[in-house]
């Protein structure tokens, strides 16, 4: 019999190996180009479930990617474990940005992970944290510790808005039953700070359209004369900020909730340099809504942010045309008690409103999620609360974070259970950007960790 901090110090190279060959596959599902990537990563993590001790793995087919389920039941009579992640990452672009290849996954020292650090898409955001869970369960398997029941439902679509997801979840609830959802697709403070996510925004996303003449124009013909779509869409974007970057439309802050003074002193109290932050982004100052905190502008305030904009021409050398048509896709950070569909239709009413005579304009909605907020005296929480305070003698602070993971919300919905949100990345760690990666220590501590929180949510249930 190992403890867990021997079986990981024995078979940590595996680990890292096993996470290394997981990582080498480009599961794109923005990208219907790497279709097959996304069903060999599920061929893979399917393996890798099977090996580390589930009973029954399966491949649910879906509209879309498949979902993989997979189960440990000891006894029906103890309590149940859900784990949720994903297997589908972000692109890779811009791959120019990239200092090496980003499905050649290479280890490197920085300033934060001395001990190293896994550089590849997906390191973090979710291939190594969701294979934590799987490297826990083969521990307590293997060593005959797992105290209770354990479930998995990996999906593939994260990355562009669980749509699959939403349809499976509603129709296998039998299937899914649990008594608490873990997750680990978030962050912590600091390696010697650790924090449970204790809040989520909501998102609304949408592409929009701005159409002027019918075809390119010469710009010294019809220059002056004519609406030239990209500068009117430049014009209606900047316009939905006030001068206190406040967004501008009607209605949109109907529902916010507002936080009372007393539970803004509380986030006060996580650790924060202001220095340190805008260093570690290479700029001479933050920028945001007035009257808020930097933290508490990216987590607790709804925003609204350009993604993408585009039109005319962008190649090499000049030409001088007036495009006829502008593009832009947005997207919108909400908070608790905003519904992402009527934001949605806020935004789309109050868009073609703004628009000239001149242009057409057309919103096309993708993709959104609700907000959600877990309580801090759930059974769940006080078991992740004591499980960071086991492995990194610290107890963890509870933290809301800016990031959407929409599907927090439907879980809730369909299978009445709360969601526990324990990441091990550093924000640091650029998911969604070149050079993503995700450091040995925390990949190691997560593996380390959660095997005690099966254990305390075993008893206190």
């Amino acid at each position: 019999m190992h403890t867990i901090k021997e079986y990981i110090e024995k078979n940590k190279q595996r680990f890292i190996d096993e996470l290394i060959e997981l990582l080498k596959i480009p599961s794109i599902s923005a990208d219907t180009a790497f279709s097959q990537d996304v069903l060999n990563t599920a061929d893979l993590i399917i393996k890798s479930l099977k090996d580390a001790g589930c009973d029954h793995v399966e491949l649910c087919e879906t509209p879309g990617y498949p979902i993989i389920y997979g189960e440990k039941i000891i006894d029906p009579k103890l309590p149940t474990v859900l784990i949720y992640g994903h297997y589908d990452v972000q692109p890779a672009d811009p791959l120019d940005l990239w200092d090496s290849p980003p499905f050649e996954p290479v280890i490197k020292k920085t300033d934060l992970h001395p001990d190293g650090a896994i550089f590849a898409r997906g390191a973090c955001d979710d291939k190594g944290q969701m294979y934590m869970h799987v490297k826990a369960l083969e521990y307590m398997t293997s060593e005959g510790k797992l105290p209770c029941n354990v479930k998995f439902m990996i999906e593939g679509e994260e990355e562009v808005g669980s749509e699959s997801l939403a349809w499976f979840v509603p129709r296998n609830v039998e299937k899914l039953a649990n008594d608490v959802i873990l997750i680990s697709d978030t962050g912590m403070i600091a390696n010697n700070i650790p924090s449970i996510t204790t809040g989520l925004r909501g998102l609304s996303y949408v592409e929009v359209e701005v159409t002027g003449p019918n075809r390119d124009l010469h710009s010294g013909l019809y220059g002056g004369a004519v609406a030239n779509p990209i500068n009117i869409l430049s014009k209606m974007i900047a316009s939905l900020h006030d001068e206190n970057n406040h967004i501008t439309i009607p209605g949109f802050y109907d529902k916010v909730e507002e936080l009372s003074k007393e539970e803004r002193d509380e986030m006060a109290k996580a650790p924060f340099s202001l220095e340190a932050y805008k260093n570690a982004l290479d700029i001479d100052d933050v920028y945001g809504e007035k009257g808020y905190t930097t933290n508490e502008r990216n987590s607790i305030r709804p925003t609204l942010d350009v993604n993408g904009i585009w039109g005319g021409y962008t190649g090499e050398g000049a030409k001088t045309v007036i495009a006829s048509k502008a593009y832009a896709k947005i997207s919108m950070r909400l908070v608790p008690n905003q519904n992402w569909e009527e934001i949605t239709a806020l935004f789309k009413s109050h868009f073609e409103k703004i628009a000239p005579k001149s242009v057409k304009v057309n919103v096309t909605p993708h993709h959104g999620g609700q907000g959600y907020v877990t309580p801090i005296d759930s059974k769940g929480y006080q078991a992740a609360s004591k499980a960071y305070k086991e492995t990194f003698d610290v107890t963890p602070i509870p933290q809301r974070s800016g990031g959407s993971i929409p599907i927090v919300a439907l879980f809730e919905k369909e299978l009445k259970s709360k969601t526990i949100l324990m990441g091990f990345g550093l924000n640091s760690d650029a998911i969604h950007s070149p050079n993503e990666h995700f450091g040995i220590w925390n990949y190691l501590k997560g593996i380390e960790t959660i095997p005690y929180f099966y254990t305390y949510f075993t008893e206190l249930h």
